[in-house]
């Protein structure tokens, strides 16, 4: 999808930028930079969209995403509902591939962190099993100054390119491209289906929104998307649903509708497609893992 460009404030006394947010709006546009990110959610939860991937996203996930790769956090409701909002707590560094020199990253001894900037371009999601060391070094790369948040920042690289626990969000072929002509189109297109994926979305209405018909609209979101509107919707669905059926408060006939399927067949269809499991195997996978 076509993004806004945005741009990193970092000062002229430093390479790089650490910042601790609490208030999500600033990270509910769909956007891109020349800076990688990482970003930790030590408090937090909603729905991310990286490149052509839609994932949940919840308290301790931590992202890398790499130079100009478009991403978004959608956090949920109770985080976005004025000033009885409950509080974010997000930490993010943004730094250049060359904040450190040109051939810094071309040292022998740094190849894996070379090559885990390369991957980022896809969007990198840690796995749960460095969650806890990685957590631990982005709290002190948060607190610390001058050289010693260097070596911070290195660490905590250091760790992800070793480990090489986590895997890959985007598609191989999602293209990343910085033309942002059409980026006010993007931008209702994307507002419209996160606000309306839970009910049901006709193709007549978005296409009239964008000044397109359904045959436009259809060639026009494959193109930027990677993806079918359909196959779009069906991943969002589908992501609410796994975070419903986590939270066990509704039946699974109850998710089915609440997620914005129409037909419970094509619910169960569709989640045993993405997921493996039927809902009801997927929420008791779930309780066995917590």
């Amino acid at each position: 999808m076509k993004p806004q460009l945005l741009k990193v404030n970092n000062s002229n006394v430093q390479s790089f930028s650490v910042r601790n947010d609490i208030v999500p709006q600033n990270h509910n546009l769909w956007h891109y930079h020349e800076e990688l990110e990482l970003i930790h959610f030590e408090k937090g939860a909603g729905t991310q969209f990286i490149g052509d991937s839609v994932n949940n996203f919840s308290s301790g996930d931590i992202v890398l995403v790499g130079s100009n790769l478009p991403h978004y956090w959608l956090f949920d409701s109770q985080y976005l509902n004025g000033p009885n909002a409950a509080s974010a707590d997000i930490r993010v560094a943004h730094f250049k591939e060359n904040f450190l020199g040109e051939q810094f990253f071309n040292l022998p001894e740094n190849h894996k962190i070379k090559n885990l900037i390369k991957k980022s371009k896809r969007g990198i999601q840690l796995n749960r099993t460095i969650l806890e060391s990685a957590q631990s070094l982005i709290e002190g790369l948060l607190k610390s100054q001058n050289s010693t948040k260097i070596i911070a920042l290195i660490e905590v690289l250091t760790l992800i390119a070793e480990s090489e626990a986590y895997h890959l969000l985007s598609s191989e072929n999602y293209p990343i491209d910085r033309q942002d002509l059409d980026f006010g189109r993007m931008t209702v297109i994307m507002e419209y289906i996160t606000q309306h994926y839970r009910t049901q979305i006709r193709l007549e209405d978005i296409a009239s929104m964008t000044g397109m018909t359904t045959n436009s609209f259809c060639r026009y979101f494959k193109t930027k998307s990677g993806k079918t509107l359909f196959q779009y919707l069906i991943e969002m669905r589908i992501g609410y649903a796994c975070r419903l059926l986590a939270e066990r408060t509704l039946n699974v006939k109850q998710i089915c509708f609440e997620s914005g399927f129409q037909n419970f067949v094509s619910f169960h269809k569709y989640f045993k497609d993405a997921t493996g499991f039927t809902p009801l195997q997927y929420q008791r996978e779930i309780s066995r893992n917590y």
